[in-house]
């Protein structure tokens, strides 16, 4: 996280009922959520299923979800990069040019799911959402659109660009969770990439 979460609590004093993270990776933010909730209340999404499997050993007990996400049911190409954290359903863009080391390095064909359909079997009052999954945030959140009027805080990474081919710009996010009531408050580059962090929150 390019903002550190607990600047963000401290500033906005930020009060977690559930916590959900979209694109988990190894779970490397736990620390800092479990410093103000417990796991039983963090629910983690991640579409690479060796991460899933790594997670589930590192951490017992938690509760994530094997899952490529959209804002529809659809089959999709997931491409795995060399480093992991740059696995996504969207082509490199401009990701290319500034990160020559990072690579696609293989891919496999997924059905993708919608998070309205993963987080209704669970029993928590989500409030927080964490979304990293390069480029396809705005999917994401099309994908629960009936429960965003609940949730009062989204972190997510951004674009300024295309970092990502088609990859949703920050001033489409802007708009759209405008009209859910949530409002960009903070925003972190990194460097002159065209990608960054931004917070947002309920007004």
């Amino acid at each position: 996280m390019l903002i550190p979460l607990h600047n963000l609590v401290q500033k906005y004093n930020i009060k977690f009922n559930g916590i959900l993270h979209v694109g988990a990776h190894e779970c490397e933010e736990i620390h800092d959520y479990e410093r103000y909730i417990g796991r039983n209340n963090i629910l983690w999404i991640e579409g690479l299923p060796d991460k899933v499997n790594l997670s589930k050993q590192k951490f017992p007990g938690i509760l994530i979800e094997e899952a490529v996400v959209s804002d529809c049911n659809d089959i999709v190409t997931f491409h795995r990069s060399n480093n992991g954290q740059s696995s996504s359903i969207l082509e490199l863009g401009l990701h290319k040019q500034f990160h020559p080391q990072v690579w696609y390095t293989d891919s496999f064909v997924a059905e993708t799911k919608m998070l309205k359909d993963i987080i209704c079997n669970y029993q928590i009052p989500f409030n927080f959402i964490n979304l990293d999954i390069q480029g396809a945030e705005l999917k994401a959140l099309k994908g629960m659109e009936e429960y965003l009027d609940k949730i009062d805080y989204i972190y997510t990474e951004v674009n300024s660009d295309y970092v990502y081919e088609g990859c949703a710009l920050i001033g489409e996010l802007d708009e759209y969770l405008q009209g859910f009531g949530l409002i960009r408050v903070e925003t972190k580059w990194c460097g002159d990439y065209r990608w960054g962090d931004a917070f947002y929150i309920r007004q």
